[in-house]
């Protein structure tokens, strides 16, 4: 009888522990789609310019309403536009207090007066520069978004921008982003 009662509940245990696992599968939800939608649209400087400490962060601010959609410096105004054009609200004016809306650029060090402090390595937030404490350090311009965390840090002024483009934001095709 005993013997009956355990082989039953563990059946039914794995009965249930089957379709709970299951649907666990089946249901998932990847996270907020607006918040993904939203972080498309921002520039991926990961500056921290909007007072949240990258895009992600401020895309799931925007989405929970805990942040205005003008606080994107690098994004300019067609990245409010945009934002606005996907949520449905009004376009705001970027707001002067977050910066300034600057031509789209990369860093470079100046070879002669780097002393290889690593400071700058530490304030990248994307990990654009090879170096060794010591050692010069160097950008790897592929992967520097221009945020210029890096420039105050340094202690010899050897971390100059150097402008790779014409003065202009992206702004992704909406449709598109409504179907990420």
């Amino acid at each position: 009888m005993l013997l009956e009662s355990v082989i039953i509940f563990s059946a039914l245990a794995l009965g249930f522990g089957l379709v709970l696992g299951y649907s666990a599968i089946k249901f998932k939800v990847e996270g907020n789609p607006l918040v993904e939608q939203i972080d498309a649209i921002l520039p991926q400087t990961q500056c921290g310019q909007c007072n949240y400490p990258g895009c992600k962060p401020y895309a799931q601010a925007i989405a929970a309403g805990e942040a205005a959609i003008n606080q994107c410096p690098p994004g300019g105004q067609e990245g409010v536009d945009a934002l606005a054009e996907l949520l449905g609200v009004e376009a705001l004016e970027l707001d002067a207090e977050f910066g300034e809306t600057q031509a789209e650029h990369v860093v470079y060090v100046d070879e002669q007066m780097c002393i290889g402090c690593t400071l700058c390595i530490q304030a990248c937030p994307v990990d654009a520069f090879v170096g060794a404490s010591k050692l010069m350090t160097q950008v790897i311009f592929a992967e520097c978004t221009g945020c210029d965390l890096c420039i105050p840090v340094c202690p010899v002024d050897c971390i100059h921008p150097l402008e790779t483009s014409p003065s202009s934001t992206y702004t992704p095709n909406l449709a598109e982003v409504a179907h990420a």
